[in-house]
């Protein structure tokens, strides 16, 4: 048995930490950091607050959609070099972050395509901080970029991604909308509980991911009932980087799933596993029992799958594909992709692509 462990994110958590993003900037060697959002972001009192704590003369980049595409990530880049930047502060959720960490490459390797692989010889990228507004991809601490090609999702993975620093500051998610604390909740829990089941061997990831899944049964609800709540708020926030780092493990087959569902149909990614996620645990429980036992343990559950049910109907999530737009005409299509998606090979049950089409209906 052979394999690798490492935590390198330096991350500093709790109310207000916001403002140290400028006194971070010349430990890295920067001075002009591009800033990148998305356009729903920009225009809040809390990106304005932002906007103080970074240097003044810091363009932004904000056309960052849902599910980022090949040209955002290229529009960005244009606006890294034509600004003369030296780094980048990622503002947002994991599509924000996820452009920001990987706009970095493209400046740095101008010939390189994003459907490319990534350049042995990929060199030193500019210094990036991430301050995530969100609490569920996890995207702050991830090696990885999703990215939309083609209406496919690629995931590009290089250590060299990493954030430099993570700025954890619970007050940046209060006035996040009832139905996206659900939805990124719903994706950090999603990740805590298939890195958890993976067959990989990687003790530290489950330690980690099954404290994620206990704090996230806790605080959830009440982030959704008390929006202003502080505790819950940063007890959410560290939750999903808990999942951000413990899925370095891998996942299962509720991403496969998932991933194409925002591809193909649009849907937000954490909405996207919560519709999925119950599904996938029934199939797997019916062929592996047990392999929840310590999940429902870390939700002080009898059982697991209820558990979950329970939760996501408690925060609101509204179950059944069919009432989100997708279409039993796309299920090929969604199946195909799903199939070809390297996540459910790490599922703690071996699955065929019909395997995949019947959950697609299952959940349907």
């Amino acid at each position: 048995m052979a394999t690798s462990f490492s935590f390198p994110t330096q991350i500093q958590f709790g109310t207000g930490m916001l403002g140290t993003v400028r006194s971070l900037l010349p430990a890295l060697g920067a001075n002009k950091p591009l800033v990148v959002t998305d356009a729903g972001l920009v225009s809040t009192p809390m990106f304005s607050g932002a906007m103080k704590v970074v240097p003044t003369n810091s363009p932004v980049y904000s056309d960052v959609k849902s599910n980022p595409s090949a040209d955002e990530v290229e529009a960005a880049a244009v606006s890294f070099i034509k600004n003369g930047c030296d780094a980048v502060i990622g503002i947002g959720g994991g599509s924000a972050l996820d452009v920001a960490k990987i706009v970095r490459l493209s400046v740095h390797q101008r010939r390189w395509k994003l459907a490319d692989p990534i350049p042995a010889d990929i060199g030193e990228l500019a210094p990036f901080i991430a301050v995530p507004t969100t609490a569920g991809t996890g995207s702050e601490v991830g090696r990885s970029s999703v990215i939309t090609i083609d209406n496919k999702k690629h995931v590009i993975f290089h250590p060299a991604l990493l954030a430099n620093r993570v700025i954890l500051d619970p007050s940046l998610t209060i006035d996040l909308p009832p139905k996206l604390t659900a939805a990124t909740g719903a994706d950090a829990l999603t990740h805590c509980i298939e890195s958890f089941t993976s067959p990989e061997f990687h003790p530290l990831c489950d330690g980690i991911a099954l404290e994620g899944i206990h704090l996230i049964a806790r605080a959830l609800p009440i982030a959704m009932k008390e929006p202003t709540n502080i505790d819950a708020r940063g007890n959410m926030l560290v939750a999903a980087t808990m999942g951000g780092i413990a899925f370095q493990k891998d996942l299962g087959a509720a991403h496969s799933l998932a991933h194409p569902l925002s591809a193909i149909c649009g849907l937000h990614h954490g909405l996207a596993n919560a519709l999925v996620l119950p599904t996938v645990m029934k199939f797997n429980a019916a062929r592996k029992p047990g392999v929840y036992d310590r999940v429902a343990t870390a939700m002080s559950a009898k059982d697991a799958v209820a558990a979950v049910e329970s939760l996501l109907g408690e925060i609101g999530i509204e179950t059944g594909l069919a009432k989100h737009g997708v279409k039993p005409s796309q299920l090929d299509a969604l199946t195909d992709q799903a199939f070809d998606d390297s996540c459910h090979k790490t599922n703690p049950v071996p699955l065929t692509r019909a395997d995949l089409y019947h959950l697609y209906e299952e959940a349907m």
